[in-house]
């Protein structure tokens, strides 16, 4: 059983927070709610790693991260790590998340809003996506497979930072998930494969490479037999991943609002919120991330990327550019399924 809350142990060479770093809630494996054998096995994983070459993530809320996916298997942790880093640098994540300039964004929100906004009541920043206008064909006029893995994955950097800080910074605790709200309306027979197919694909870049940010899940306005689907599914997936989701039809929003606030809730799911300015809500990028009193210049920003010696280490399988009919795609580096934990799609599509 974990210990009581309590400061994390920190090493002076990576562990550089200027915001909260214990958990709210008491979960085994999880930051100031660990046990001295999962202390020890931190510092295991960072001995190995750094034997490899590796300097950059190594810092404890990092690997208690990757450990907790891998059930503190370090062995297996140790893969992941390795692939993750394989992968980040093939495809050129350091310079993406610095330079990259999504300038088609208002255009492919036409057919697939994804954006954050505010937070929930636990301080989680809200996530959402709209699934039902996705038309590929569509999009790819407007933009690129290649390109929508690019924007996907920076904004999987900006959640580690700048995001989630300052949330931990307002929440006064440690936030390190997202609360998803995805929006099923519209998503009928004549695109169900086409959504099945973009949501598996895109969420093997999640499960592989950003374990452990998922919160809580709210799949509303699911369709007839959604539901049904999903009691079928969720026998395959860790029982603690199915505590985080929510599959709710069209009468969603008092169970919604229960957990985000009506006032950071856009209008059009049940809420209040209008946010000013051209695109409202789904533009804005509002939350604490952009709020002067908790927002702080993200360490990339700030921080030239570290020379990595991973020659040695054994390479990963890579995305390779936009293939013809297909979703954006990042190609997973081999993992053991039945060791995740983190939701591989929306389960109720699989």
């Amino acid at each position: 059983m974990a210990a009581a809350a309590k400061s994390i142990p920190q090493d002076p060479k990576y562990d550089h927070y200027d915001y909260p770093t214990v958990s709210e809630t008491a979960h085994p494996g999880h930051p100031g709610h660990t046990t001295p054998e999962q202390d020890a096995q931190v510092h295991q994983l960072r001995m190995k790693l750094e034997s490899l070459g590796y300097t950059e993530r190594l810092d404890t809320l990092t690997l208690l991260r990757f450990l907790r996916a891998r059930k503190f298997d370090v062995a297996l942790t140790e893969k992941m790590f390795v692939d993750c880093e394989t992968w980040r640098k093939e495809f050129g994540l350091d310079d993406l998340v610095r330079n990259f300039d999504y300038k088609e964004k208002p255009q492919v929100f036409e057919y697939y809003p994804q954006y954050y906004h505010k937070t929930d009541k636990d301080g989680r920043p809200v996530y959402i996506e709209q699934l039902g206008k996705i038309d590929l064909p569509s999009m790819y006029k407007i933009t690129t497979s290649e390109r929508m893995l690019q924007n996907l994955a920076v904004e999987y950097e900006k959640i580690a930072d700048p995001r989630l800080p300052a949330c931990s910074r307002k929440s006064g605790h440690l936030v390190e998930t997202c609360c998803t709200i995805m929006d099923l309306k519209g998503v009928g027979v004549t695109k169900v494969s086409s959504v099945y197919s973009y949501v598996k694909q895109a969420s093997v870049m999640s499960q592989n490479y950003y374990p452990e940010r998922l919160g809580k899940l709210y799949m509303i306005n699911a369709p007839w037999g959604f539901s049904t689907v999903f009691g079928v599914v969720k026998g395959w997936l860790d029982p603690i991943t199915v505590e985080k989701i929510h599959i709710l039809g069209g009468g969603y929003q008092k169970e919604l609002l229960a957990q985000v606030p009506a006032e950071n809730l856009p209008k059009a799911f049940g809420g209040t919120c209008q946010c000013p300015g051209e695109g409202g809500c789904m533009m804005s990028d509002e939350g604490p991330w952009t709020n002067p009193e908790w927002a702080r210049p993200p360490k990339w920003a700030t921080e030239k990327p570290a020379a990595i010696n991973n020659e040695a280490v054994n390479p990963g399988i890579i995305p390779t550019g936009e293939q013809p009919a297909q979703v954006p795609v990042a190609a997973p580096a081999p993992v053991r399924a039945a060791q995740d934990d983190e939701i591989k799609a929306a389960p109720a599509l699989q």
